[in-house]
């Protein structure tokens, strides 16, 4: 399917499980977007206190360390405006609690285009199945429809905080087994690994993170059939208008 045009989208809301999801799933596309105008924030639903590869940084620490990182990886894709939920990383489920904190940030943030991970399996990359990615994605779809829209879904979200009901136009799924579009990253990749290695508790042990994320890339980009060296980013697109 084909997306809305970029003309058309003021707001964008990325809604992953943790931090640097979106920069691996999406980063270049993003500092496209910002490039051109477009307003991207960012939901990140945990905390991120199961990651880390350094064993002597206490846990209780994690959260603050990965949370400064990812704003620093913003700040490398043009990104400020970042929410993160804190709920528990690894225990991660579409409640309708956390439904309802992801509404919020859409009727605040008003994005006619909201990106998010699949909530399907993906058998092919299982890394990309992380519980709490699927969480994620599961809650964020259903925040979507019907809930963001319906003006008597939770009613006090309007009535105490003022936020009206707000429909999203179409949602990316990243990570998707059958994606149907694709975004030339060519000249933002640098752009993105700047991101990743913002993530320094992520991905300072990995010195060939940047020729893996390069090759998935390359891959992305003959399944569209552009040029050899080229590098994509893939998605499904939703429309939910």
């Amino acid at each position: 399917m084909s997306p809305i045009p970029d003309s058309e989208v003021e707001r964008v809301l990325v809604v992953t499980a943790h931090p640097d999801d979106l920069d691996f799933g999406a980063g270049g596309t993003i500092a496209s977007w910002t490039a051109n105008g477009i307003e991207v924030s960012y939901c990140i639903a945990t905390n991120g206190d199961q990651g880390g590869e350094d064993p002597s940084v206490p846990r209780e620490e994690m959260p603050k360390i990965r949370q400064r990182e990812q704003r620093d990886a913003g700040a490398a894709l043009g990104v400020t405006n970042i929410t993160f939920l804190n709920h528990r990383d690894g225990w991660l489920v579409p409640t309708i609690e956390l439904r309802k904190e992801i509404v919020r940030e859409i009727r605040k943030v008003k994005p006619q285009r909201l990106v998010v991970q699949s909530p399907e399996r993906n058998w092919d990359r299982l890394f990309a199945s992380h519980p709490d990615h699927m969480a994620a994605g599961e809650a964020a779809i259903q925040a979507v429809y019907p809930d963001a829209r319906n003006a008597f879904a939770f009613e006090d979200l309007l009535k105490v905080e003022g936020l009206e009901p707000w429909r999203v136009l179409e949602v990316w799924v990243m990570s998707h087994n059958s994606p149907d579009h694709f975004v030339d990253i060519t000249e933002t990749f640098d752009a993105k690994i700047k991101a990743l290695h913002s993530h320094v508790s992520q991905t300072a042990h990995n010195t060939e993170m940047p020729k893996m994320v390069r090759e998935w890339g390359e891959r992305n980009a003959t399944l569209f059939n552009l040029p050899a060296g080229r590098i994509a980013e893939a998605f499904r697109i939703v429309n939910t208008a």
